[in-house]
């Protein structure tokens, strides 16, 4: 049986969004005693459409335009997750997901890269907040950055051996946050404060220079490959399975951060891949962007051979996930903010296309081959539940954490009570469209209220009704506009979130049950 017949069979056996999880025993075997080696597979920018592999109820001209075959295979032997939310910007993703934190909370609300600079002009409107753009770092002391102790550092401290492979973007340029090496990590491999390649080309060094002048996004520690044609997705794979040749010495079990620089521009075509795409008739930047979403599947694939190859398979859990949604507010070509339909928008928006994201875990015995879950989860939970997948229970971080296990999900044991989840970005990211700017959210079971700092505006959403997020319901469901409101603004007080101040009162804004 083809893959596309083994995904239409599959049979969800998680609750809908907001309800209360369970699923019959018999279904997973126990967990096994051993510590399992763990492999977190983070893209880049990629949106929840860039994938052959439908995460709707049905499939899209987006999912017959990518070709994703080691996605699919993985959803053949794992699980799909069809809401799975992250922040909508790289930074604060990778921070919660590294301290369990909300972005409300850590404060790296935008994307960070040069010491105390923020990337944000002038508004007309509002005075944007003095945020954290320095970022996390495991050391008191450091100005506008959040101490914390990182994921790597607690797995770290229980036994496992930490291995970093691609993008970092923990902390500013100078920072320590900025070294992953000082994030818990025992090895790192082209990870530092940039947060984009300034090249993926071999060819081109990556985009260091010779001359000594080289941008700060040029990528580090890959000089074996300088003047070749071996493309950075490659290059990032093969030096991650050395690492794991290596992890295999250890007598350790392993936690492979994978993060893939791709799909984040510069939009530059790897050319094993490139000319099928123009012979489909996609445009040379279109063409050029499939093939990034190409070679960071193959990547994985390559992964999962290595697995299969050194009997490492079935004591691996295979996490797969991207930080924020699909790049549609520039640099592609046609019609812009539609290229994560059915969802409105895209990477920088508070609507679905920035903040829904293709999520995958494969755990051979654990978690039932061929299956769906449609229960909604936060960034910042897989901290907690990829310490539980561990067997770590018994641990301590310097920081208060946000996140929930989400491992009721993937066992069948026990339940995943309704929860309300947040967003905060009080922050100008740079272009405009829909859903972009100063923002905060909730989505609370089926309802998704959206505020707008500058204008007091309120948006409600019913998502499994209207996944576009066409229909505003603000002024037909005021009661709920209410509660979500009370909820929303409760939450960011609680955790003495940031808000932009209005110029024209030199007041801070309005939280949402104020309007």
């Amino acid at each position: 049986m083809g893959n596309e017949l083994l995904l239409s069979a599959m049979l969800p056996i998680c609750g809908m969004a907001g309800e209360v999880y369970s699923m019959p025993s018999g279904d997973v075997v126990p967990a096994p005693e051993e510590q399992p080696n763990i492999i977190l597979f983070l893209v880049d920018d990629m949106g929840w459409q860039d994938t052959s592999l439908s995460f709707w109820t049905q499939r899209t001209k987006y999912n017959d335009t990518y070709h994703t075959p080691n996605m699919e295979r993985m959803a053949t032997q794992g699980k799909m997750f069809t809401q799975a939310y992250a922040c909508s910007i790289s930074s604060p993703t990778r921070v919660s997901l590294f301290t369990g934190m909300n972005a409300a909370r850590h404060r790296v609300t935008s994307w960070t890269l040069r010491k105390n600079t923020t990337h944000e002009q002038p508004d007309s409107v509002m005075i944007y907040p003095e945020w954290n753009v320095n970022g996390i770092c495991q050391e008191p002391g450091v100005e506008r950055t959040t101490q914390v102790t990182s994921l790597a550092e607690v797995l770290k401290a229980h036994g496992y051996h930490t291995i970093h492979c691609g993008k970092a973007h923990f902390g500013a340029e100078g920072t320590p946050g900025a070294n992953p090496l000082k994030m818990g990590f025992e090895v790192n491999i082209a990870g530092h404060a940039a947060g984009s390649p300034a090249s993926y080309y071999g060819q081109e060094n990556f985009g260091n220079r010779t001359d000594g002048r080289s941008p700060l996004a040029a990528v580090p520690g890959l000089e074996k490959y300088y003047g070749t044609d071996t493309f950075l997705s490659e290059a990032l794979t093969i030096e991650a399975m050395k690492a794991l040749d290596n992890a295999q010495q250890t007598d350790k079990p392993f936690f492979l951060y994978m993060a893939h620089y791709a799909i984040h521009t510069p939009i530059q075509p790897d050319m094993r891949f490139y000319q099928k795409y123009l012979d489909k008739g996609l445009s040379p930047v279109e063409a050029a962007y499939a093939t990034l979403i190409e070679g960071m599947d193959k990547s994985r694939g390559d992964i999962m051979d290595y697995l299969d190859k050194n009997n490492l398979t079935e004591n691996t859990i295979l996490i797969f996930m991207s930080d924020n949604g699909g790049l549609a507010a520039h640099t592609r070509t046609g019609q812009l903010h539609v290229q994560n339909y059915p969802l409105n928008s895209g990477k920088g928006s508070a609507y679905e296309g920035g903040i829904r994201e293709p999520m995958i875990v494969r755990w051979p015995g654990i978690v039932a081959p061929q299956t769906q879950c449609d229960h909604y989860l936060m960034i910042e939970d897989f901290f907690p539940t990829i310490l539980e997948m561990a067997g770590v229970d018994n641990y301590t971080t310097v920081q208060q954490r946000d996140g929930i296990s989400f491992m009721p999900l993937l066992t069948g044991k026990g339940e995943m009570k309704k929860r309300d989840i947040y967003w905060h970005y009080p922050n100008s990211w740079g272009p405009s469209g829909p859903g972009i700017g100063a923002t905060c959210s909730i989505r609370s079971g089926e309802w998704k209220l959206v505020y707008y700092f500058g204008d007091g505006r309120r948006e409600l959403f019913n998502i499994p009704a209207d996944i576009s997020e066409k229909h505003d319901m603000a002024q037909e469901k005021p009661e709920v506009v209410k509660e979500l409101s009370r909820k929303l603004s409760n939450y960011l007080r609680s955790v003495n979130a940031q808000r932009p101040l209005l110029r024209a009162t030199r007041q801070p804004a309005p939280w949402p049950d104020e309007i």
